[in-house]
């Protein structure tokens, strides 16, 4: 009796220790993205000092004034800082969490760790309806460029459901297939609009939805995607449940009384409005939501309880350092961060790739 009571005492001791490393260290991720909101916010062509940046960010969101310092700062590093730098790091932020937390919940959906918008060509039908709407205006009827976007998503959603249930069950395979079905289609329609279109200045627009940029983000286009983003986060995470137990397998999850068909159709609208808004703000931004859940489940595990948030504060530094590489490396101007996450993404990819053929290959 005494072994067995201090077997129990040391089970609950482990599990107690590891909630407290847990929340350790999303404190420390917590604090890691605060610190780079402020560092990100002195990087670029004109370099500002850290003290400096954090006087500013204080004074204008909380209207703190260290001592008369305030007034010796300039008028110019004050409009970069608030008005250019910051509402651009607060939309990578944005959009790290989300690609980021929707490719997480998108690889457990599937039960294929390959899974994420871009893959399977949700990123690629809301380019095409942003496309549509920059270049074809008058048949748009009006609709924002965000309506457009979370369209094609959105079909892209439903054709690739449509053709991975074609002769039978879904399967992974099928899935991944399906994907790349929908992604070049809809980047051949994407084309054929642009070739048709003959507008020089919406194709220099759209050139910026398929490179990906953070550059047009202003304090009045972050509301609609934050709140997006934010309801994305919000709805995953009372999904843990049940993203936790499809990752036993279809039957012991039907078992356990989940209706797959309808938790795979809620993920997937939630994935193809939080990608939607995103594309239709900043473009094409490959690869994240296939990187950071795998990154961040070699250290957390892959109970959704913990994965998910810290999969959100993760893509939050990710996409704001990718950032300050993007407009720091080059001497004049900036490169796409599209570019930077797949450079960054592809070679990770083929990691997965190789990683899985070892483990199919042992057995």
């Amino acid at each position: 009796m005494m072994q067995l009571r201090n077997a129990t005492k040391g089970t609950a001791d482990a599990v107690i220790q590891k909630k407290r490393n847990f929340l350790l260290s999303l404190a420390a991720l917590g604090t890691a993205a605060l610190l780079s909101i402020v560092l990100a916010a002195c990087l670029g062509t004109v370099k500002i000092a850290p003290l400096e940046a954090l006087q500013i960010l204080l004074y204008k969101i909380f209207q703190l004034n260290l001592g008369e310092t305030i007034s010796q700062i300039s008028a110019a590093h004050m409009d970069i800082i608030w008005k250019i730098r910051f509402p651009r790091i607060l939309m990578a932020a944005i959009v790290g969490a989300g690609l980021a937390v929707c490719g997480t919940a998108m690889q457990s959906s599937v039960q294929n760790p390959l899974a994420d918008p871009y893959i399977l060509g949700i990123s690629a039908g809301a380019s095409l309806g942003a496309t549509f709407a920059i270049l074809i205006h008058a048949a748009a009827g009006g609709m924002g460029v965000a309506f457009w976007a979370f369209a094609g998503a959105l079909t892209a959603c439903v054709l690739v459901m449509a053709l991975s249930t074609i002769g039978g069950q879904m399967s992974t395979i099928k899935m991944i297939l399906a994907g790349t079905i929908a992604n070049s289609l809809f980047i051949a329609l994407s084309n054929c609009i642009i070739y048709l279109a003959g507008n020089a200045e919406g194709i220099r627009t759209v050139t910026f939805w398929t490179m990906g940029s953070l550059a047009a983000a202003k304090w009045h286009n972050l509301a609609l995607p934050a709140a997006g983003v934010l309801a994305g986060c919000l709805f995953f995470l009372a999904q843990s449940r049940n993203l936790n137990t499809m990752l036993l397998g279809e039957e012991a999850a039907i078992t356990l009384g989940i209706d797959l068909a309808k938790v795979r159709r809620n993920n997937l609208i939630m994935t193809a409005l939080v990608t939607g808004l995103i594309v239709a703000n900043c473009g094409v931004i490959a690869f994240v939501g296939l990187i950071i859940p795998h990154i961040v489940r070699g250290f957390v595990g892959s109970d959704h309880r913990r994965l998910l948030p810290s999969v959100i504060l993760t893509g939050i530094l990710f996409l704001i350092w990718a950032d300050v590489l993007a407009r720091s490396i080059l001497p004049s101007g900036e490169l796409p961060i599209g570019i930077i996450t797949a450079m960054i993404g592809a070679p990770f990819f083929l990691y997965i790739l190789y990683k899985n053929s070892l483990g199919f290959a042992g057995k």
